[in-house]
């Protein structure tokens, strides 16, 4: 059996990722799936199990009242999950039944997590809030993976719609797009870019928050704060995730806007 090294591992990590997966999730993560690479035989469908089982036992914690041991159950549950992906692309182990597995073990995760923190504080307090609270998060994490592969469907519709680059003629006469005009020399990028191309060094997309910080807020540093804690960062961080959403499809509106309309066959193969 091959043994890897921590390097062999450090590049099957993505090239951009959520901040709080680089910073506070794959510095474990990596470690981990080496030591599962060399040591073990596991597979990355049965890494994918083990992960949500430790979400199952994270949804009981909850739903007992027990935050703190919650909290720490999803963060192992979540980094687990990024151990397969791991193990994975290492190996070349992954199937495309491994994808379906990882994505409906994140969704079942979610919802369990959700459903036991409503469960777990409404009995305890009977305030009617936390049932609020955990359908909220258990709706919005819906949508957000419901709306990702949507939008990215259109975009591909899109895309085939357009003449290949080849075939696209200049217009004599026509001014070019700022953002097509070669930098000025001199001139100081953007703050927005500095940040992008800063971030970027770190390997750490731009948003401020996506699905997976959403995640962390809610299901790991507000029960580790504690039960007064949950409603309030529940409330900043699913605005937050909305705020990001919206910004998203306003951004693919704007794309689909600088392209000529697709053919009613294509809307219904994006709707279908």
């Amino acid at each position: 059996m091959r043994t890897y090294s921590l390097a062999d591992v450090n590049a099957t990590r993505k090239r951009r990722d959520s901040w709080w997966t680089v910073y506070f999730v794959d510095p474990v993560a990596c470690r981990v799936a080496l030591l599962v690479a060399n040591r073990t035989r596991i597979t990355p469908n049965a890494l994918t199990v083990f992960s949500l089982v430790l979400g199952m036992v994270s949804a009981v914690c909850f739903a007992t009242d027990k935050l703190a041991a919650g909290a720490v159950m999803f963060y192992l549950s979540f980094m687990i999950d990024c151990v397969d992906g791991k193990i994975a692309r290492l190996k070349g182990t992954g199937t495309p039944f491994g994808l379906w597995l990882d994505y409906v073990g994140d969704r079942v995760r979610v919802v369990c997590c959700a459903a036991g923190l409503a469960f777990g504080q409404y009995a305890l307090t009977g305030n009617v809030e936390f049932v609020v609270l955990g359908a909220a998060v258990a709706v919005l994490d819906l949508f957000r993976y419901v709306n990702a592969p949507q939008m990215k469907r259109v975009r591909e519709v899109i895309r085939e719609g357009m003449p290949p680059k080849a075939e696209i003629v200049a217009v004599p006469d026509m001014p070019a797009r700022p953002e097509a005009q070669a930098p000025v020399p001199g001139r100081r990028p953007s703050f927005m870019r500095r940040l992008n191309r800063f971030l970027a060094r770190r390997r750490v997309r731009s948003h401020l928050i996506s699905g997976i910080e959403f995640h962390a807020a809610v299901f790991v540093v507000a029960p580790l704060i504690g039960a007064a804690a949950l409603i309030p960062i529940s409330i900043v961080a699913s605005v937050l995730l909305l705020a990001n959403e919206i910004f998203l499809v306003y951004r693919m509106w704007l794309f689909a806007r600088r392209f000529s309309a697709p053919t009613q066959e294509s809307r219904e193969h994006v709707l279908v």
